[in-house]
């Protein structure tokens, strides 16, 4: 059975930005989707606490074949480290806003994100039929080359929003028509 994955960014939450509202869509067509909360805030939020929690999922059979798993800011690092390493083969991906390297926001933002940095990033290609990548040219938190790389590492399919920010409410976002294609 096809189903998706929502999956929110750093100091986030399942259902903050466009990402309650993707829910809502996704539910309303008659399709399964699954939006985790993630442990998020310095102390709580690493790659090993993440990684338990979504091989749950797995576990349970409910990440396969046919899942699609859409991802905002350090959740597509977070995905794409986590299939690699688990070998784990899905439909689609969808990435907003994706980056992996160290950006130096701030101490509390490299802190969480640290752990879900990785090498061999392109290897995450072996275990997506498909990876769409959103990215902005004037976000605030995640320069548009360090986006443009991550894009150009891994998509199959890259679509630029000029002016969008980082794709989050704060940039307007409390809805993302455009990820509705991909879907």
């Amino acid at each position: 059975m096809e189903n998706y994955f929502i999956i929110h960014g750093s100091f986030s939450s399942p259902y903050s930005n466009w990402l309650g509202w993707l829910h809502d869509f996704i539910e309303d067509e008659g399709k399964q989707v699954l939006v985790p909360d993630f442990p998020s805030g310095v102390g709580y939020q690493n790659y090993e606490n993440w990684s338990k929690l979504f091989k749950c999922y797995f576990d349970l059979g409910l990440i396969n074949e046919n899942t699609t798993i859409i991802g905002h800011s350090i959740a597509p690092v977070f995905i794409s480290k986590f299939l690699t390493e688990n070998k784990i083969k899905v439909k689609k991906l969808i990435f907003v806003c994706g980056f992996n390297n160290y950006l130096g926001i701030n101490e509390e933002y490299d802190a969480v994100n640290e752990s879900m940095y990785f090498d061999n990033l392109e290897d995450v290609k072996q275990y997506a039929n498909e990876i769409i990548c959103f990215y902005s040219d004037n976000d605030p938190y995640v320069k548009y080359e360090v986006e443009k790389d991550f894009a150009d590492k891994v998509a199959t399919k890259q679509i630029l929003l000029p002016k969008a920010g980082h794709i989050n409410a704060e940039s307007g976002y409390d809805t993302f028509e455009d990820v509705l294609s991909y879907i």
